[in-house]
């Protein structure tokens, strides 16, 4: 079986973008751009990231030992733990939210900008 494609035939449509090769990926990727690229994300998903399992473990670590504090009610049959329960699920949605909003508005153009210049050849 060929693993070649043949050649294009003459006024056949336009292929589509050229990958570029493996010394161009190399060169973006030691590039200051994508080295900016890179600390913009991570500035803003590594904290996110750790905030949010903290604040799952102190969840976790409140329901194992803080069990009379956890089943404090507040108001008919909900207590402390059921409120910090929907909280996670709150805040796991807000997290996301808050994530792809900051994406388009930060990463997404200047990750759109490089692969436009990669697969333009510029």
């Amino acid at each position: 079986m060929a693993t070649d494609a043949p050649p294009p035939e003459k006024g056949s449509p336009d292929p589509g973008p050229v990958m570029p090769s493996t010394e161009e990926f190399i060169a973006v990727q030691q590039s200051e751009e994508f080295g900016e690229l890179r600390r913009t994300h991570r500035s803003f998903a590594f904290p996110l990231t750790i905030g949010f399992i903290a604040w799952y473990l102190l969840y976790v670590l409140l329901s194992n030992y803080a069990g009379d504090f956890m089943g404090t009610k507040i108001g008919g049959n909900i207590n402390v733990a059921f409120v910090l329960g929907l909280a996670q699920f709150l805040t796991t949605f807000l997290i996301a939210w808050w994530y792809s909003r900051h994406a388009a508005a930060k990463f997404d153009p200047k990750a759109e900008a490089i692969k436009s210049r990669m697969e333009g050849g510029a």
